[in-house]
């Protein structure tokens, strides 16, 4: 996607870039200073209406926390989805405060402690075990607190998914048990007081290929059909993962959402209803449910021209935004969408060089972009924000101060 798409799906004012309705010099009024990430509730609204179009009524819509878990955020998003997941104890008490019910929250991710283990299965959530060694604790928690744990086998399935930014199935992995081993795993902890609902399989992250993502369900619904057969139990709840992918770059083509929908439609309806007629199919969305609602935006401090590159030095950076500087997985580092924030009506004039200010050759944000002339006070803009920003970056480095976040 260009970057004046973007400009479009926020809107301007006068030609500043508007989030929320809101242009961005009011916000920048609002929390007192940049740099600050603005998320737009208008488009993350957008997005899950268009989700709940293109799936089937079936399928139950799950938020993956880690993607964003700025609380108010979280509370809005409660209000609209059926499920959210989370991977710590901090991110379970966030989602223990919204209007979802305990039993409609997931706690997956390897190195769940005892603690959090035992405050989960205390709480009523589902725990997605990704180990004997997890299950036990999860057993011993049931017990010494008298209850029965609800949980989920996430597997490691036997197939690896083409095309995703990460590989988190297929081949060793920290994530999950192997799809080999879930059976004996089974056999080990039946009888042992837990209620194994179900399983989830998630293979792979940020993809943009319709067709990989509807073969990568369909093979995890034939893997969990054979798993189905050594629970005591019906499967009830079936996490698909989810994986869907936004496009960061501009030679990037957005997912066809209809034709994952259609293909999905085609699996609820077969093979999900005659093998497992009681399974409650999930799909688990951060990237794609957050991701383009986001903007994190900086104020240029210092404009300068070296050995004929220009470079914009902004207040922000890397400790912020890791992604955008390509250090959150990136094999080749490409410049995310970029814009003036304050002149987004303008054309792009000349090529800019965009740095925050750490003492640091890796804080890159835009390499050579086109942009229209910016100088001393102008808002840059960096957008695909609302994923995997402020809580994924190093915060911490050099003590700069922690920027704002605001949900508009």
């Amino acid at each position: 996607m260009r970057t004046q798409e973007h400009v479009a799906a926020f809107g301007t004012v006068d030609g500043e870039l508007r989030v929320g309705g809101m242009p961005l010099g009011r916000i920048a009024a609002r929390v007192g200073s940049t740099p600050f990430f603005a998320y737009d509730r208008g488009l993350l609204d957008a997005r899950v209406d268009r989700l709940r179009a293109a799936l089937p009524d079936r399928v139950e819509l799950g938020f993956a926390m880690k993607a964003n878990p700025m609380p108010a955020v979280v509370q809005h998003l409660a209000n609209r989805i059926d499920r959210i997941d989370v991977a710590s104890g901090l991110e379970l008490r966030t989602a223990l405060d919204t209007a979802i019910g305990a039993d409609r929250v997931s706690f997956a991710g390897p190195g769940k402690t005892p603690a959090e283990i035992r405050q989960a299965v205390a709480a009523g959530v589902i725990v997605e075990v990704e180990s004997a060694t997890e299950f036990r604790r999860v057993v011993d928690a049931g017990d010494e607190l008298g209850l029965t744990p609800s949980t989920a086998v996430r597997v490691n399935p036997d197939f690896a998914v083409r095309g995703s930014g990460m590989r988190m199935g297929g081949g060793p992995q920290q994530f999950g048990i192997d799809a080999e081993q879930v059976p004996g795993v089974l056999r080990e902890f039946a009888g042992a007081g837990v209620d194994v609902l179900g399983f989830h399989v998630f293979a792979g992250s940020q993809n943009l290929n319709a067709a990989i993502i509807a073969e990568a369900q369909r093979r995890t619904v034939d893997l969990v059909s054979g798993l189905a057969d050594h629970l005591p139990s019906p499967v009830r709840y079936l996490n698909l993962g989810g994986g869907f992918g936004i496009p960061y770059v501009e030679r990037d083509e957005p997912l066809d959402l209809e034709a994952v929908g259609s293909e999905l439609h085609e699996l609820v309806a077969g093979p999900i209803a005659a093998r497992m007629p009681e399974a409650v199919p999930v799909i688990e969305l951060g990237r794609y449910l957050v991701g383009e609602c986001g903007v994190y935006v900086a104020r240029v401090l210092d404009r300068k021209v070296s050995r004929g590159t220009t470079y914009l030095v902004v207040d922000g950076g890397m400790h912020h935004q890791l992604a955008a500087s390509g250090n959150f997985g990136q094999a080749i580092r490409r410049n995310h969408p970029l814009a003036v924030g304050n002149h987004a009506d303008l054309p792009a004039a000349e090529r800019s060089t965009v740095v925050g200010c750490l003492c640091t050759p890796l804080d890159l944000l835009g390499d050579q972009v086109e942009l229209p002339p910016a100088d001393v006070g102008d808002l840059i803009v960096i957008f695909q924000a609302g994923a995997y920003g402020l809580t994924a970056s190093p915060t911490a480095f050099l003590g700069h101060p922690a920027p704002a976040e605001v949900l508009v």
